[in-house]
């Protein structure tokens, strides 16, 4: 007995030495494979910046981009004096990162207002309006840039948590009521200005919206694209 017993032992002490191994091995497989998709992801994510800036610097001073929406197009100018602001709405553009998003607040009267990531997924109604890419831009406060009919602002969290009054990395709205925006001026960031679309404007802050100002039927972003007018001229060769 004193035998078998030893041997059952030993028979143990080797498989459990044995599943050891291989719950190591497996850990050190799955952490290479790991670390090979992070340097795939970083390679890919440097290919995209370098991407963008070649993109960006071929941009007239103040681009124009159109805001591809179910309901029309709006065009609107970022302004040259706000350059963080302008690069950063360039550049979600470029990688698509509007694409699907709702204008989630909705105000007659007021403006409207979208750009949050959160809002393409219907499951996190409850989060609309508090996502984002993860970071903020400081403020870029221009007197001449007014909140006027039209007008693109950053917006951003209420001054008691931002007292440096930062703006939202992607949320933005548009001015529909100047007269009800005017207060708004020196507190939010003023970054461009609708040059055709305004009728678009007005459509969409006259949708019904539920009491959370959200519209009942969807107001989407399809894309926000770069203006034919500026893309760069590229000559023919000459024969």
């Amino acid at each position: 007995m004193k035998i078998i017993k030893t041997l059952c032992i030993a028979a143990f002490a080797f498989t459990m030495a044995s599943c050891g191994n291989n719950s190591q091995k497996a850990k050190e497989a799955a952490e290479r494979e790991q670390a090979v998709a992070d340097s795939i992801a970083q390679a890919e994510a440097a290919a995209k910046e370098v991407a963008f800036e070649e993109f960006f610097a071929t941009l007239p001073e103040e681009p124009v981009f159109d805001i591809v929406t179910n309901l029309g197009t709006i065009k609107v100018k970022l302004y040259s004096q706000t350059p963080i602001h302008r690069k950063n709405f360039a550049k979600l553009a470029f990688t698509g990162f509007y694409e699907g998003v709702l204008f989630h607040r909705v105000i007659n009267g007021f403006m409207i207002q979208g750009g949050d990531p959160n809002s393409k997924d219907p499951e996190l109604t409850a989060q609309y309006g508090k996502g984002g890419p993860g970071y903020t831009l400081p403020a870029e406060f221009v007197s001449e840039y007014k909140h006027k009919k039209g007008a693109l602002a950053a917006a951003r969290l209420s001054d008691a948590a931002n007292p440096l009054k930062e703006s939202s990395g992607s949320q933005f709205y548009l001015v529909q009521d100047e007269a009800n925006c005017a207060a708004l001026d020196g507190e939010y960031t003023v970054y461009g200005q609708t040059i055709a679309g305004i009728e678009v404007i007005d459509k969409i802050a006259a949708v019904a919206t539920n009491e959370r100002n959200l519209p009942l039927s969807p107001v989407r972003i399809q894309s926000v694209k770069l203006d034919p007018a500026c893309l760069p001229v590229v000559e023919e060769a000459a024969e």
